[in-house]
């Protein structure tokens, strides 16, 4: 701010006696002045511009500054949901084949949904998509197991998946087990060393309640076809930047964050 009131001032004054400091004695130096001249315009409406929009727009008009973000954030949406609506176009079935699906999977509108069982708006949001299943069966809900929370969300993700490939009526009621139930407790937090291997047991429990082949859901926890899924959810996710969960693609439009029933139905509808 200093050196721009600094540089205001040398330009006003050019433009004020530069021509009487070059003199005026020949074509040349007219010239010469013209051009001093215009040099410190061009200094005085770039320095006046510097000091005069940021008054403009923190004391003057704030909301100005409010729009513009807005405007940039509605852009990169935009943007987004443009790749979003283009990769799930291509890649609908490779997002679907590993992945276990909850409602009629043949529905003709489909959600995917980037979500953690460990994560309480994952919990929240899929309480919401519950109540939209329970209501329509032309929707279905493709889930994207991001393991992102270590101990506590590896164990259930794998369990999920793998169940698929046995049934996956069972994978989806696995999954709701696990959303609606806690599979640890404060106790198990203790120590995090045997963390993992606690979450594993409590979640294989739920996994031979849901009626599935427990040893067999074990071995495959830890192959191929769980590998492969696992690595399509954090390709995508990085291919659509999820940083977090939820994170849910409804009919080819984007939606972070846990939002309610009533905005799923909305999307839906479009």
């Amino acid at each position: 701010m200093i050196w721009t009131i600094l540089i205001l001032i040398v330009a006003i004054a050019l433009f004020l006696f530069g021509g009487q400091m070059l003199g005026n004695t020949g074509k040349g130096e007219s010239l010469m002045q013209k051009c001093v001249k215009l040099l410190a315009i061009i200094l005085i409406a770039g320095c006046t511009a510097r000091l005069v929009t940021p008054y403009y727009l923190v004391s003057v008009n704030p909301m100005i500054l409010q729009e513009m973000a807005e405007g940039f954030q509605e852009q990169q949406a935009a943007e987004k949901n443009k790749a979003i609506r283009k990769a799930v176009k291509s890649g609908a079935e490779s997002m679907m084949a590993d992945a276990p699906i909850l409602g009629n999977v043949d529905a003709k509108n489909t959600i995917f949904i980037w979500t953690d069982f460990s994560c309480p708006y994952c919990r929240r949001v899929h309480g919401e998509l519950e109540k939209v299943l329970a209501e329509r069966d032309d929707v279905r809900v493709v889930l994207k197991n991001f393991s992102i929370h270590g101990e506590l969300s590896d164990a259930p993700a794998r369990a999920v998946i793998a169940a698929k490939i046995q049934d996956n009526a069972k994978a989806a009621a696995l999954a709701s087990t696990l959303m609606t139930k806690e599979y640890y407790s404060p106790d198990d937090m203790k120590d995090r060393s045997k963390l993992g291997a606690k979450v594993k047991a409590n979640v294989l429990k739920f996994a031979k309640d849901a009626g599935l082949d427990v040893k067999q859901l074990e071995a495959d926890m830890d192959g191929e076809v769980v590998t492969r899924e696992l690595a399509n959810v954090r390709g995508m996710a990085q291919e659509f930047e999820i940083n977090g969960t939820p994170f849910l693609i409804i009919n080819e439009q984007a939606f972070p964050g846990a939002i309610p029933y009533k905005q799923i139905i909305n999307a839906l509808e479009k």
